[in-house]
């Protein structure tokens, strides 16, 4: 959980670099509250012709930021731009390229975008 907030504290931060543990605890955690969101929007019968409900739009939309700025910060990890997270919006093949960057282990040592957040601290 300390992952997760540690990724909701810094907002607007896209600057520097996340490790790999922070992502993907973030995106557990982040997973875990939209399934509850959604679910919370069933059990009140809040969802609309959508399929979604004011929870769950509400959550996400909350989450959006801090979601995009992870990302950015992890694929400096490794040593790529945050620009590459564009590739996104390519179908089928942009987010299948970006889980495969995601799980890659960054660069040890400082690289163009910061110090190692491993040693950090």
């Amino acid at each position: 959980m300390e992952w997760y907030l540690k990724v909701i504290n810094s907002y607007f931060e896209f600057n520097g670099r996340s490790r790999r543990k922070e992502y993907w605890m973030f995106f557990l955690f982040n997973s875990i509250f939209s399934l509850s969101a959604f679910y919370l929007d069933i059990i009140f019968g809040t969802v609309w012709g959508i399929g979604y409900g004011p929870i769950y739009i509400g959550y996400g939309l909350s989450v959006m930021i801090p979601q995009i700025s992870v990302s950015i910060r992890r694929l400096h990890d490794i040593g790529k731009s945050g620009w590459i997270y564009l590739t996104v919006l390519l179908p089928i093949i942009g987010p299948i390229f970006l889980i495969f960057l995601f799980v890659r282990e960054g660069d040890s040592g400082d690289n163009i975008y910061g110090p190692d957040p491993k040693t950090e601290n």
